[in-house]
């Protein structure tokens, strides 16, 4: 699909700054016309909203219908001291109170009361979604952890409720391991691990991250009606 043929599904794109107790976080929020949900993007590892992989993942959602935020989860200053120490990245308890303040804020704005919500992670992005939709409980659908760690989440995947997708590279061997070994502790009663053959971590081979946009669409499309279904019926 053509980032044209993308973009004639968006109704509007917009800058946003998420207001927090002790910080300002920067986003992207993009919403296509009558969305069923939307997506907020948990980026790790150093990356940040303007990760190509992500970016990728959040046209083809946003191509089936599916509002995306993506947003940096630490502050220009917070950046600037995570290059050179790598230690922020790592701090999965603070990722996970920002996610979860984004998702506070997420909730509040007119144009997307309502909307159902969903959790997009990758790397440790993935362990902050995790401890965040533990902490939220009901108020997050669906979770998606693309190449993620989802065992940093430690404790807090037995009280994971949300469905939890978990993806992964074939050639990506520790991180199998670890996925496989944080789907036995998740407490949700929907959880699947999905490996992409021949994929390693980056999803970069030719066809893999269309396949993981591919899933990751059909994982929240479902779980986004099964929701609305819950609380309309």
């Amino acid at each position: 699909m053509t980032a044209t043929h993308i973009a004639q599904r968006v109704s509007y794109e917009r800058p946003v700054s998420i207001g927090l107790v002790k910080a300002t976080l920067e986003g992207d929020l993009s919403l296509p016309p009558h969305p069923c949900g939307i997506v907020l993007f948990a980026h790790g590892s150093g990356s940040s909203r303007r990760s190509p992989r992500n970016r990728y993942v959040a046209e083809s959602l946003q191509s089936q219908g599916i509002a995306t935020l993506l947003m940096d989860l630490l502050t220009e200053s917070e950046e600037e001291i995570d290059q050179r120490t790598s230690q922020l990245r790592f701090n999965i308890r603070l990722l996970a109170k920002r996610l979860a303040g984004a998702t506070t804020w997420t909730l509040r704005q007119p144009d997307l009361r309502g909307l159902s919500v969903g959790y997009f992670g990758a790397s440790t992005g993935a362990a902050a979604a995790l401890v965040a939709a533990a902490q939220l409980s009901g108020a997050v659908a669906a979770v998606v952890s693309r190449g993620g760690r989802p065992d940093l989440a430690g404790d807090a995947l037995g009280s994971v409720v949300a469905p939890t997708l978990l993806i992964v590279g074939g050639h990506d061997g520790p991180v199998i391991d670890m996925n496989e070994q944080a789907l036995a502790e998740l407490g949700c009663s929907d959880k699947k691990l999905i490996i992409i053959p021949g994929a390693t971590h980056l999803f970069e081979e030719p066809g893999a991250l269309e396949e993981v946009s591919r899933v990751a669409g059909d994982w929240f499309s479902r779980h986004f009606a099964s929701k609305q279904h819950v609380q309309t019926g």
